[in-house]
């Protein structure tokens, strides 16, 4: 989860996905000093629906050697045959050793080196069975690193834990010196305006971090506001972003930040760009209803209606067109909530969608003037080859 590395780096963690992303985009993220460490989501060879963007895409196209981290709470000599596998699938990467994890004692470390030592494939690390090493999860993932009271504690256990059976050395060496090269000129998404307000706090924190750097990149000035905190955006904006997040978790809270609902209907009404991804496109409408049933009023900008009383698991990549002026190119989208829609009024769609593997899902997404958002969290330019 990004925000518990950066927490625990104390550096930015941006997000690399090589469905979604251009190659350009990649190699200009991944350049800069000391190793990039990544870490996979799903497995090595999981991607999108179409086969492609899985991490050992990434991996081969940045030259990122891999290290397989192995669940051996139930498995002793057949971890040889799995990473043997893992290793042999593509010839296109290279698997610099295993980190085991849940290991349950010494003999059952010694089983699962006996049979590595087979394929000669090193063990860079050992990591023992620890409940106090699990984090509580909540319907889109890990509960926020930012809800945690005791992440430090948290965070120097696992320290403890890799420093005692880990050799990072190893893993550095494996790691190599980067080799990325930049083209020049990479272009990202246009920002939305030249001062953007952006809602930061627990109901809006699932915003990539690559799309504010890009819009930096371009020249716009970037400030945030909490709603949660019923802080309005800055006056002179010209532009307000409302990334995703859980504000239905947050909905008596959000329905009694007048200053918030205040500041936002003037910034529509001064002709500010207005743009909510997944939770911020549900608080830009009229209601949201949670889990309970209770339904909580919310800004009213877009003719909406959302609930989590019946919940539906929306989950892929998307390919975007804009079918209004709100945006001027093609564009890669990742969908990931559990919404529902209940109603929507009269209003321009924002987006023709379809699957990664072009299935037309139909028009998404709604504007009326300046305001518009989608369920689409959006990620990079439509790759072109």
């Amino acid at each position: 989860d990004p925000a518990f590395h950066a927490i625990a780096c104390g550096r930015t963690c941006l997000n690399y996905d090589p469905w979604a992303m251009r190659p350009d985009l990649l190699a200009y993220q991944a350049a800069g000093e000391g190793p990039l460490i990544v870490e996979a989501m799903m497995g090595l060879f999981d991607g999108a629906a179409d086969g492609s963007g899985a991490p050992a895409d990434l991996a081969a196209l940045l030259d990122l050697a891999v290290v397989l981290v192995i669940d051996c709470a139930r498995m002793s000599h057949s971890v040889a045959a799995l990473a043997s596998g893992y290793a042999r699938f593509r010839d296109d990467i290279r698997v610099s050793g295993v980190i085991l994890n849940r290991v349950g004692s010494d003999r059952h470390e010694a089983m699962l080196r006996e049979a590595l030592a087979t394929i000669s494939l090193p063990v860079i690390g050992v990591l023992r069975a620890d409940a106090g090493l699990a984090l509580p999860e909540r319907h889109l993932g890990l509960v926020q690193a930012g809800e945690h009271s005791g992440l430090e504690s948290f965070i120097g256990r696992a320290a403890d834990a890799v420093r005692a059976k880990l050799d990072v050395e190893a893993l550095l060496r494996a790691a190599g010196a980067p080799s990325v090269v930049v083209p020049p000129g990479v272009p990202h998404q246009p920002p939305l305006g030249q001062r953007i307000a952006v809602a930061r706090d627990m109901a809006f924190a699932f915003q990539y971090e690559h799309i504010l750097a890009g819009w930096r990149d371009a020249g716009a000035e970037i400030g945030f506001f909490s709603p949660l905190a019923d802080e309005a955006p800055s006056v002179d904006a010209d532009a307000v972003y409302l990334p995703g997040g859980y504000p239905e978790l947050h909905g008596p809270r959000l329905a009694a930040a007048s200053r918030f609902r205040e500041g936002m209907r003037a910034a529509g009404a001064r002709g500010a760009k207005v743009f909510g991804e997944c939770g911020g496109y549900m608080t830009l409408g009229e209601a949201i209803i949670d889990a309970d049933g209770k339904s909580h009023e919310m800004l009213g900008l877009l003719p909406l209606v959302t609930s989590f009383a019946e919940r539906r698991r929306h989950l892929g990549y998307r390919h975007i067109r804009p079918v209004t002026g709100f945006f001027d190119a093609p564009m890669r989208a990742h969908e990931f909530h559990y919404a529902t829609i209940v109603s929507e009024g009269e209003a321009e769609r924002l987006f023709a969608a379809k699957d990664a593997t072009g299935v037309d899902l139909g028009l998404a997404g709604l504007q009326r003037g300046t305001v518009a958002g989608s369920f689409m969290h959006l990620i990079d330019l439509e790759v072109t080859t």
